[in-house]
């Protein structure tokens, strides 16, 4: 699997720190501006040529120049700021803040975001139908890359991790068989192991966007409707099955004790021909699903 640094191109615009004024300064500074030039208008009088002219336009004009270059940024949200197309830098300084204000400014928000992919159909390792989604927790690390190295970065991240579900899933079989190693992971039985590698197939898929991601887990797991009737009754068949084995070696277990117990005691003696309709008679009460009826003997075995 390709590291993050080898999905980054060389020469790929990566995000890097510009440093911001701080607003309120230039806010204050602009004010004075523009004071200064109304207060040219009312106490100079008309008719001083150019001169009076310029003295009375340039700092109203100033401080509306400076007035463009303010911009606000709240907690985890970015700004990236180009000159005439190209890249200057990122700010993440909170709070009023001003720029050149020749600077375009874009905004983007760097909290983390929840995707929730819509069940799926895909196949499993054995080629079995199955739908399964993800909740997928992630956000911007690198604005640059976000922004000028994918088109819409947003649209990036729900197509990736459609393909990032889909190839994970066939990874793995859905549960487990006899045609599976022992100990090997499973959809069903190793959601912990199948979301890790999830969340590392995901991150190497986002690096191109620069995108982190938080977590990553499944939501949903289950067969398609086309084989889950018979995936239910093949699960009900291997549980009646193991229920049957655990009920047998609990009736062999109590035979034994109860034959080990007549011989003890010397309640009886029973010969190889009466311990076998014994132990016949016992394994059917202990192991029958149905409820016995008693038969009384009133001769022998031999009659």
């Amino acid at each position: 699997m390709k590291t993050e640094q080898q999905v980054i191109a060389k020469g790929v615009t990566q995000e890097r720190q510009l440093q911001s004024s701080d607003g309120y300064l230039v806010v204050g500074i602009a004010v004075l501006l523009i004071a200064a030039g109304v207060y040219s208008f009312v106490s100079m009088p008309f008719g001083v040529g150019i001169a009076g002219v310029f003295a009375r336009v340039l700092p109203v004009a100033l401080g509306a120049f400076l007035f463009a270059g303010l911009y606000m940024l709240q907690p985890n949200e970015a700004a990236l700021l180009s000159l005439f197309g190209k890249y200057k830098g990122t700010d993440r300084s909170e709070g009023l803040r001003w720029v050149n204000p020749l600077y375009s400014k874009r905004k983007l928000s760097l909290r983390a975001r929840t995707l929730n992919t819509a069940p799926l159909k895909v196949n499993d390792k054995r080629g079995n139908p199955v739908e399964i989604g993800a909740a997928i927790v992630w956000r911007v690390r690198d604005s640059a890359l976000a922004i000028f190295n994918v088109d819409d970065f947003e649209r990036y991240v729900n197509v990736q991790a459609e393909a990032a579900l889909r190839h994970i899933a066939s990874l793995y079989a859905y549960d487990d068989g006899e045609d599976l190693a022992d100990g090997e992971t499973t959809l069903r039985a190793g959601m912990e192991v199948v979301a890790s590698a999830m969340r590392a197939e995901l991150q190497t898929r986002f690096a191109a966007a620069g995108i982190d991601v938080e977590d990553a887990k499944l939501t949903h797991l289950a067969y398609a409707a086309e084989i889950a009737q018979v995936m239910l009754r093949r699960q009900q068949a291997e549980a009646i099955i193991s229920a049957r084995k655990k009920i047998v070696h609990g009736a062999v277990s109590m035979v034994e004790a109860a034959l080990q117990g007549l011989s003890e005691r010397q309640i009886v003696e029973l010969d190889d021909e009466r311990k076998a309709a014994m132990v016949s008679n016992l394994l059917v009460v202990l192991c029958s699903d149905k409820e016995t009826q008693p038969v009384i003997n009133t001769g022998t075995l031999y009659n």
